[in-house]
């Protein structure tokens, strides 16, 4: 009997602050489903947060509370490679090897960098080469499909540039990845209409208290359609609502929305109620997770030795090709 291959696929998140909505439908629920039919390696990008959050207890203790959010949502480490960035060395290393290569004009082209200073972030280096060290956490893996949403496109797309040329100079050596944008969640919206993002402070935390979830639920932005007329569908509390209903339940309040008589309100107050009856459930075995910081370490040490073995691997091969092991 011939057993098909897994595909290999990777994805991190970074513990920049409360994971929050968006993180979970554009990522995270993604990876969860992914652990049951393919081989997934999943990380937590804490070198990438420290271009933009600086305060080392704030990023100790956030990089511990993503990882306790990841396995109360039911990242099976048994069923996955599940590990903290900075408990695998070889990235670091390889980013060096792949920026020796790669242009300045393909880091100047990056979009992400240029939005990010256009809304006040202090420009430094690790926030200009953030995208070589993502193509080291991709390629240092063999990845094979990398699910990225909307935003980060372009992000994959350079690091597919940055193997495609480490190829050209040294042979085939690393795996040129391919994307996987689920079309539904690839930008999930915040509260006032923009991508949901911690760094537009307009984001629904999983795990937040009722009150202050209910708080921020009631904050997302409406117009001021007269009670009797038609809704516009292509608004945030709308998309928002639409991610927890499956096709049935879609119409039926797309028609609520085409009908007399809603109430902002009455929707947000369903919202609420809704984002309470999912993650309810996740919150007692997070709460357990945050209690047992000894059995979380074990965990994430347990995933960093599984992948460094497999970046030694890499590594070894990109070494040999390059020059760099000389004997």
């Amino acid at each position: 009997m011939h057993l098909e291959k897994k595909l290999r696929v990777l994805s991190g998140i970074q513990p920049s602050g409360a994971l929050h909505l968006g993180n979970y439908f554009g990522m995270m629920s993604r990876m969860i489903k992914y652990q049951e039919e393919n081989e997934l390696f999943c990380f937590i990008a804490n070198y990438h947060a420290m271009t933009t959050l600086p305060d080392s207890k704030t990023l100790s203790s956030n990089t511990f509370n993503a990882a306790c959010d990841f396995l109360a949502l039911g990242l099976d480490p048994e069923k996955s490679t599940f590990w903290v960035q900075s408990d695998v060395p070889q990235v670091t290393e390889l980013t060096w090897m792949l920026a020796s290569h790669a242009s300045v004009g393909l880091m100047d082209r990056a979009t992400s960098y240029k939005d990010k200073i256009a809304r006040g972030i202090k420009p430094n280096m690790g926030l200009y080469a953030y995208p070589v060290l993502m193509a080291a956490d991709i390629l240092l893996f063999d990845s094979q499909i990398v699910p990225v949403g909307k935003d980060q496109k372009q992000h994959l797309e350079m690091t597919r540039d940055m193997a495609i040329r480490f190829n050209n100079t040294y042979g085939e050596t690393l795996i040129v990845p391919k994307p996987d944008i689920e079309k539904t969640t690839q930008l999930v919206p915040g509260i006032d209409g923009q991508k949901m993002s911690k760094s537009y402070n307009n984001t629904i935390p999983l795990f937040d208290t009722d009150k202050k979830l209910r708080k921020q639920i009631m904050r997302i932005v409406t117009d001021t359609t007269d009670i009797d007329d038609p809704k516009d569908k292509d608004t945030p509390l709308f998309h928002l609502y639409s991610l927890f209903l499956d096709e049935r339940e879609q119409k039926r309040l797309a028609d609520r929305y085409e009908g007399k008589g809603l109430r902002y309100g009455d929707v947000k107050q369903e919202l609420y109620e809704k984002v309470l009856d999912v993650f309810g459930p996740f919150r007692e075995k997070r709460e357990d997770l945050i209690s047992n910081p000894k059995q979380v370490h074990e965990i994430l040490d347990t995933g960093a030795k599984k992948a460094r073995q497999v970046a030694e691997e890499v590594l070894n091969r990109v070494r040999s090709a390059s020059g760099v092991n000389y004997s």
